[in-house]
């Protein structure tokens, strides 16, 4: 077994310890470093398999900037979390079950690109394109309209991101700017006419020598 195998077997069991820790992490927080962890043994296993394109595409746009906003907004969403988990072990084996299943489905589906035997042979000229460049042509060609619907996806899913963050609050003490810049003079400084009121004076002490007379 060489080393390359090796790294391989190692990288995938990290991936999936940290896949699995990512949905039973009870701080959301911590959650978010696990799927950075899953994302960077990812982008290693890219690596073992020379597509160094997608291993750096994988750092930085996933882990650079989208778990950074993630991150923000977890933050910024403030989750109750334990009300969240609330009977998670209980619904554990069902979504086990379903899991499983969908994993079978795309192994099905899947299996077919992985027959080597049967993967074309690729040119002299496109071997010195490099694999960025056929990576974008074969995106912008034939898979064009996925990318597009990708795209739109992830618009949605911004949008939606800053709709929840911007929910108003009934603890938020923040102020309209707008508000203050209407206010005029005469609203800045209102005088207020009171009665005084003035407190009755007590009555002093009656002194011992006083007390003995009487």
């Amino acid at each position: 077994m060489d080393i390359t195998t090796i790294l391989f077997y190692v990288f995938s069991g990290i991936l999936l310890v940290s896949s699995f820790r990512v949905i039973t992490a009870r701080s959301t927080v911590h959650a978010a470093l696990f799927l950075i962890l899953s994302f960077f043994t990812a982008s290693c296993i890219w690596m073992l398999l020379q597509a160094e394109f997608l291993a750096i595409a994988l750092v930085l746009v996933y882990i650079g900037a989208v778990m950074v906003l993630f991150l923000f907004v977890v933050m910024m969403l403030d989750l109750n979390t334990d009300s969240m988990r609330e009977g998670f072990w209980k619904h554990l084996p069902l979504a086990a079950v379903v899991g499983a299943l969908i994993a079978f489905e795309m192994g099905i589906v899947l299996m077919g690109g992985f027959q080597l035997a049967d993967a074309p042979v690729a040119t002299a000229e496109q071997i010195s394109m490099g694999n960025t460049k056929l990576l974008g042509i074969e995106v912008y060609t034939a898979y064009l309209y996925p990318l597009q619907i990708a795209a739109v996806l992830l618009l949605v899913a911004i949008v939606a991101a800053i709709a929840l963050t911007l929910r108003r609050r009934k603890d938020s003490r923040a102020m309209d700017p707008s508000e203050q810049i209407k206010v005029t003079k005469a609203q800045r400084l209102k005088i207020v006419k009171m009665a005084p009121t003035v407190s009755a004076t007590p009555a002093p002490p009656a002194s011992p020598t006083e007390g003995g007379k009487a």
